[in-house]
């Protein structure tokens, strides 16, 4: 199954997550829902915030030039809301997940139960 595929199917079509993507832990991208665009600097705070959430806790977690407001994080995750949207980032042995959901088409739990889904199976499978 090509990247494209997981986001477009596993993420997408379950219809719990509205937008998408995949980024290598490089920063590199892998696949992405058409209109979704986050800046390097934005994905490396993302990335550092896996391992230590203090300065998204403090400032926010800024995607798409946009400000999140943190709500948790563990090692292998990290959840943040702006107004009636949110995210939910998953961090795999080689990549981040992120997918969002927006309360009026979605559920922030579903959203969550979906893309951790994906981060468990793709840990599984050595990514």
């Amino acid at each position: 199954m090509s990247w494209q595929a997981y986001v477009d199917e596993n993420l997408i079509g379950t219809g719990k997550v509205s937008k998408a993507a995949i980024f290598g832990l490089d920063g590199g991208l892998w696949a992405v829902t058409p209109g979704f665009s986050i800046e390097a600097a934005e994905l490396d705070k993302l990335i550092k915030a896996f391992d230590d959430a203090n300065d998204v806790q403090e400032k926010g977690l800024y995607l798409e030039g946009q400000k999140y407001y943190y709500l948790r994080s563990s090692h292998n995750s990290v959840y943040a809301r702006l107004g009636t949207t949110g995210v939910t980032c998953v961090k795999t042995n080689q990549a981040v997940l992120v997918g969002y959901y927006d309360e009026s088409k979605q559920k922030a739990g579903e959203c969550t139960m979906v893309v951790e889904a994906l981060g468990d199976y793709l840990r599984s499978q050595g990514y």
